[in-house]
């Protein structure tokens, strides 16, 4: 409990702290800029059939408009979607696309912690949760993700050895998410998932790998025959004594040779010898 205390007191401090920052840069024009906005304004007012075409702004669904009215940003909230009006000369509109986007992380070269080189690439998916901080916070919010993406998929297989990361991408993953979506929640930027794509060992660690398990499989067989073939001396064993214990099984059994053999070989001749005339030279 106190744990889960502190993390939301922190994050209610993050949060506050980002409000004070956009309070900050929405702060006041000054009484110059007030004056510049005004003169727009009647400008715009006057040639009000031609600047109606600067004015008017359309923001799609999947769309956010950024406004900065002489270098500072208007209001707390992104405008959109739909129709606004913007200044003339004052105003810059800045656009930012909340959709899902995915990117390719390239294969990077790393080195886990038992000293294997590997190729590790993977895929990630991010979208745009503060227009504002997006664009205030940093030059090129995707372009930072991705770098970003490349930095911490290195630093956290550095600390796996090969069977974790061959084992557990799932945890993998998601570590990387946590990490990610940590380090880029000033830029507005919200990490959704993170997968591990593809592992490229070395062709001489796959041949080892392969032949250890090749070795592994026969030694599994061997011991798998030879408990097969103790439990069946064991059960042959148990059969003999059976049959030593009544005579007449053993005549049922020859029969049953017989017939098997007449089944399945046809072309074999068989002669059969009475068993009581055996045990009589048996005897002797």
């Amino acid at each position: 409990m106190e744990m889960e205390d502190q993390m939301e007191s922190q994050k209610r401090r993050g949060m506050q702290s980002k409000e004070d920052l956009i309070s900050e840069r929405t702060g006041s024009l000054g009484c110059i800029g007030w004056f510049i906005v005004i003169v727009s304004g009647f400008f715009a007012a006057l040639l009000f059939p031609i600047t109606i075409w600067f004015c008017v702004k359309i923001v799609q669904e999947y769309e956010r408009a950024v406004i900065f009215r002489l270098g500072r940003i208007t209001d707390r909230k992104a405008k959109g979607p739909g129709i606004f009006f913007v200044l003339p000369c004052t105003d810059n509109c800045i656009k930012v696309d909340l959709r899902t986007v995915s990117f390719d992380i390239p294969p990077q070269e790393i080195l886990t912690k038992d000293s294997v080189t590997v190729s590790v690439d993977g895929v990630v998916y991010f979208r745009v949760s503060n227009p504002i901080a997006s664009v205030a916070n940093v030059s090129n919010a995707d372009f930072s993700t991705r770098l970003l993406a490349q930095t911490t998929l290195r630093n956290v297989l550095g600390t796996k050895n090969l069977a974790e990361l061959l084992s557990d991408r799932e945890g993998i993953a998601h570590s990387m998410q946590s990490n990610l979506d940590e380090a880029t929640d000033d830029w507005g930027i919200k990490v959704e998932r993170v997968e591990i794509k593809d592992v490229k060992l070395p062709h001489q660690l796959q041949r080892a790998m392969a032949a250890e398990a090749e070795a592994a499989r026969e030694a599994r067989a061997k011991v798998i025959a030879a408990e097969g073939e103790m439990n069946a001396s064991r059960a042959l064993k148990e059969a003999s004594l059976v049959i030593a214990e009544s005579p007449s099984a053993l005549q049922l059994r020859y029969l049953q040779t017989l017939n098997t053999i007449a089944a399945e070989k046809n072309s074999t001749i068989i002669f059969p010898l009475p068993i009581d005339v055996m045990t009589h030279f048996m005897r002797k």
